[in-house]
Protein backbone atom coordinates (compact mmCIF):
# COMPACT_ATOMS: atom_id res chain seq x y z
CA UNK A 1 0.00 0.00 0.00
CA UNK A 2 2.92 2.38 0.66
CA UNK A 3 3.88 2.75 -3.03
CA UNK A 4 0.24 3.43 -3.88
CA UNK A 5 -0.06 6.12 -1.19
CA UNK A 6 3.19 7.65 -2.41
CA UNK A 7 1.92 7.74 -6.01
CA UNK A 8 -1.54 9.06 -5.10
CA UNK A 9 -0.91 12.87 -5.04
CA UNK A 10 0.92 12.90 -8.38
CA UNK A 11 -1.69 10.67 -10.00
CA UNK A 12 -4.78 12.59 -8.89
CA UNK A 13 -3.48 16.15 -8.47
CA UNK A 14 -3.50 18.54 -5.52
CA UNK A 15 -7.23 19.30 -5.43
CA UNK A 16 -8.26 15.66 -5.28
CA UNK A 17 -5.42 14.71 -2.91
CA UNK A 18 -6.65 17.36 -0.44
CA UNK A 19 -10.15 15.84 -0.54
CA UNK A 20 -9.56 12.11 -1.03
CA UNK A 21 -6.94 9.78 0.42
CA UNK A 22 -6.36 5.99 0.25
CA UNK A 23 -7.61 4.43 3.47
CA UNK A 24 -7.15 0.68 3.10
CA UNK A 25 -6.63 -2.11 0.63
CA UNK A 26 -9.18 -4.90 0.99
CA UNK A 27 -8.35 -8.60 0.59
CA UNK A 28 -10.06 -8.63 -2.81
CA UNK A 29 -7.73 -5.84 -3.97
CA UNK A 30 -10.26 -3.01 -3.74
CA UNK A 31 -8.69 0.25 -2.68
CA UNK A 32 -11.02 2.05 -0.28
CA UNK A 33 -10.54 5.80 -0.54
CA UNK A 34 -11.83 8.22 2.11
CA UNK A 35 -13.27 11.47 0.78
CA UNK A 36 -13.98 14.74 2.55
CA UNK A 37 -17.70 14.47 1.72
CA UNK A 38 -20.26 12.53 -0.32
CA UNK A 39 -20.00 14.93 -3.26
CA UNK A 40 -16.32 14.04 -3.69
CA UNK A 41 -17.16 10.34 -3.34
CA UNK A 42 -19.79 10.62 -6.09
CA UNK A 43 -17.50 12.59 -8.43
CA UNK A 44 -14.52 10.28 -7.94
CA UNK A 45 -16.63 7.16 -8.39
CA UNK A 46 -17.49 8.48 -11.86
CA UNK A 47 -13.76 9.03 -12.53
CA UNK A 48 -12.53 5.72 -11.07
CA UNK A 49 -11.22 4.31 -14.36
CA UNK A 50 -9.37 7.54 -15.12
CA UNK A 51 -7.77 7.46 -11.66
CA UNK A 52 -6.82 3.79 -12.07
CA UNK A 53 -5.15 4.64 -15.39
CA UNK A 54 -3.21 7.49 -13.80
CA UNK A 55 -2.01 5.23 -10.98
CA UNK A 56 -0.38 3.03 -13.62
CA UNK A 57 1.48 0.05 -12.17
CA UNK A 58 0.16 0.88 -8.68
CA UNK A 59 -3.49 0.71 -9.77
CA UNK A 60 -5.69 -1.68 -7.79
CA UNK A 61 -8.32 -3.77 -9.59
CA UNK A 62 -11.15 -1.70 -8.06
CA UNK A 63 -11.65 1.63 -6.30
CA UNK A 64 -14.35 2.40 -3.73
CA UNK A 65 -15.00 5.93 -2.47
CA UNK A 66 -16.82 6.91 0.74
CA UNK A 67 -16.77 9.87 3.12
CA UNK A 68 -14.22 9.43 5.88
CA UNK A 69 -11.19 11.02 7.54
CA UNK A 70 -8.76 12.70 5.15
CA UNK A 71 -5.35 13.86 6.42
CA UNK A 72 -4.67 17.58 6.69
CA UNK A 73 -2.43 18.89 3.91
CA UNK A 74 1.19 19.43 4.89
CA UNK A 75 2.75 22.88 4.81
CA UNK A 76 4.85 23.46 1.68
CA UNK A 77 8.55 22.76 2.17
CA UNK A 78 10.49 25.73 3.50
CA UNK A 79 7.45 27.41 5.04
CA UNK A 80 7.86 27.84 8.77
CA UNK A 81 5.01 28.63 11.11
CA UNK A 82 5.19 32.07 12.64
CA UNK A 83 6.14 32.14 16.30
CA UNK A 84 3.21 33.10 18.53
CA UNK A 85 3.23 36.71 19.69
CA UNK A 86 3.21 37.49 23.39
CA UNK A 87 0.16 39.46 24.53
CA UNK A 88 0.67 43.15 25.09
CA UNK A 89 -0.92 45.25 27.85
CA UNK A 90 -3.90 46.05 25.61
CA UNK A 91 -4.56 42.33 25.05
CA UNK A 92 -4.30 41.56 28.78
CA UNK A 93 -6.67 44.44 29.60
CA UNK A 94 -9.22 43.32 27.01
CA UNK A 95 -9.00 39.70 28.21
CA UNK A 96 -9.47 40.80 31.83
CA UNK A 97 -12.60 42.73 30.88
CA UNK A 98 -13.98 39.67 29.08
CA UNK A 99 -13.49 37.28 32.01
CA UNK A 100 -14.75 39.51 34.82
CA UNK A 101 -17.98 37.52 35.07
CA UNK A 102 -16.18 34.24 35.88
CA UNK A 103 -16.46 33.72 39.65
CA UNK A 104 -13.86 30.97 40.10
CA UNK A 105 -10.52 32.80 40.42
CA UNK A 106 -8.36 29.94 39.10
CA UNK A 107 -10.61 29.43 36.10
CA UNK A 108 -10.76 33.19 35.47
CA UNK A 109 -6.92 33.38 35.38
CA UNK A 110 -6.65 30.47 32.94
CA UNK A 111 -9.33 31.84 30.63
CA UNK A 112 -7.83 35.36 30.79
CA UNK A 113 -4.42 34.02 29.79
CA UNK A 114 -5.89 32.02 26.90
CA UNK A 115 -7.97 34.98 25.73
CA UNK A 116 -4.97 37.35 25.86
CA UNK A 117 -2.87 34.92 23.80
CA UNK A 118 -5.67 34.51 21.31
CA UNK A 119 -6.15 38.27 21.01
CA UNK A 120 -2.42 38.80 20.48
CA UNK A 121 -2.30 36.20 17.71
CA UNK A 122 -5.62 36.91 16.00
CA UNK A 123 -5.42 38.24 12.44
CA UNK A 124 -5.93 41.98 12.35
CA UNK A 125 -9.07 41.72 10.23
CA UNK A 126 -11.19 39.90 12.83
CA UNK A 127 -12.04 40.29 16.46
CA UNK A 128 -11.79 37.77 19.27
CA UNK A 129 -15.56 37.31 19.38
Amino acid sequence: MAPLVEAWPAAVGDAIARNAWPARLARDGTLHVNTSDSIWAFELKARAEEIRARLGEHAPPRLAFAPGPVPEPLEPAGVEAAAPREPGPEHVAQADSLVRVIRDEDLRKVVAKAAALSLANAPDDRSFW
